[in-house]
């Protein structure tokens, strides 16, 4: 059985974990949308590892990772990321395989991206990771100064492309900001010829790869890097990233079809965080000795990629109960639920109000979601540390009655909920 593993929030509900876990049953996984803007922290033993770019499955022995087309990569990140997960014991370089048709960070990417988001007002500012990832999507899309994986494997069309690319990319850079860096073809060249040798053994035509190995029979693991209020079309526009971070992305970013799926997991914090600017209806920006701040320094709510201190609320149900019907999930896994222990009550957005009108869907528009109130619904906290609970019935009565009820109105059956970030932390729901 092939399956899907998306966030539905707005990222790091902890994917990275359930990817993990699911991991043992499959014997690929495919991350299909994104670049090294995306963190991921799996923690086995006591042994963490992170990773951006490189799919989560890798820590998972015998396991095969894609990098599908629909990704974004810049080679040194790659590299550094691998060499990382190497030194910590892992083989990395031969079970990974790359999509030839997948698109190449290049440095002036980055600089665009600095450039943009120093131009834009306080209030317009997206918080990108500055890694380059919006603007490469953007050459994706232009299709005229795009670079791809197969480029780099070919010193003469890498020189070429680059050739026709960089003067016009200078030209660019310096309306924008006379000051701003400008870039050699000849440096460039040379530099991405060497990540071309790098990449020589593990460019492969990936499409053509998944469909062999589901012909043979092998069962594989999509995974969805960001999460679904970020997606690019679903998302809180124009507060999102660059690609399709629903499971609209795989069929595009991986060139499998998404109706092969037996199942999709959606995955959910116990509440809820975004990175970066745009609207957050449950937000709680109520000081530092806040239930906001609170669920930061417990949760440790600092971005994986950029060490950003993520912005903190209340469970939105609102928006995860949209996200569940946009991705078609049958089943949910709720996360890093020990980190709401020792509140005396928990609450649930369970609608919006915007003006006179109440709204059950989540509203794709920053300038909407702007306008909308939580209507919260309250429940009683439970005082017991649950980190070293490992069945299901461990748990205080009160915190199994926030998980079904949270179930209850997002219309999905949770089947996992977590209480600790090591793999053994996990609890099946019964």
């Amino acid at each position: 059985m092939h399956s899907c593993v998306v966030g539905l929030q707005w990222g790091d509900e902890a994917k990275g974990k359930i990817v993990d876990l699911l991991g043992g049953d499959h014997d690929i996984v495919v991350r299909f949308n994104g670049g090294a803007n995306a963190g991921h922290t799996v923690v086995v033993e006591g042994k963490a590892y992170k990773l951006s770019l490189l799919p989560t499955g890798l820590v998972r022995g015998g396991v095969t990772a894609v990098i599908g087309n629909g990704v974004v990569i810049y080679p040194p990140r790659m590299a550094e990321e691998v060499e990382g997960l190497e030194r910590g014991g892992l083989k990395v370089l031969d079970r990974l395989k790359v999509s030839d048709r997948a698109h190449v960070i290049l440095p002036y990417h980055q600089e665009e991206e600095r450039l943009r988001e120093a131009a834009a007002s306080l209030a317009d500012r997206i918080g990108t990771t500055g890694r380059g990832i919006g603007p490469c999507y953007a050459d994706k899309v232009g299709r005229h100064l795009a670079v791809r994986v197969a480029d780099l494997l070919d010193v003469d069309r890498l020189a070429s492309r680059l050739g026709e690319i960089v003067p016009r990319k200078n030209a660019m850079l310096a309306s924008m900001d006379p000051s701003a860096r400008r870039f050699s073809v000849d440096e460039l060249v040379a530099e991405y010829r060497a990540h071309g040798d790098y990449l020589r053994p593990l460019a492969t035509d990936t499409v053509e790869y998944l469909h062999a190995q589901a012909a043979q029979g092998k069962r594989i693991l999509f995974e969805a890097a960001q999460g679904s209020l970020l997606d690019i079309d679903h998302g809180s526009y124009p507060f999102v990233t660059s690609s399709n971070s629903t499971i609209a992305g795989l069929t595009s970013g991986s060139g499998f079809p998404a109706r092969s799926l037996g199942r999709v997991i959606g995955v959910v914090k116990a509440y809820t965080t975004r990175v970066g600017g745009g609207p957050f209806p449950t937000e709680l920006d109520d000081g530092p000795e806040g239930i906001g701040e609170r669920i930061r320094r417990i949760g440790r709510e600092y971005g994986t990629v950029t060490g950003r201190p993520r912005r903190c609320g209340w469970f939105d149900a609102v928006a995860t109960r949209t996200t569940a019907r946009v991705n078609g999930v049958n089943s949910v896994a709720l996360m890093l639920l020990d980190v709401l222990s020792g509140l005396d009550e928990l609450k649930i957005a369970t609608s919006y109000r915007e003006g006179d009108r109440r709204r059950d869907w989540f509203p794709a528009d920053a300038a909407t979601l702007a306008k909308c109130l939580p209507s919260y619904e309250s429940m009683p906290g439970w005082r017991e540390d649950i980190t070293g609970c490992r069945k299901w019935n461990d748990l205080p009565a009160n915190a199994r009655a926030y998980v079904r009820r949270i179930s209850a109105i997002m219309g999905v059956p949770i089947h996992h909920v977590s209480v600790g970030p090591d793999r053994a932390q996990t609890l099946l729901v019964e």
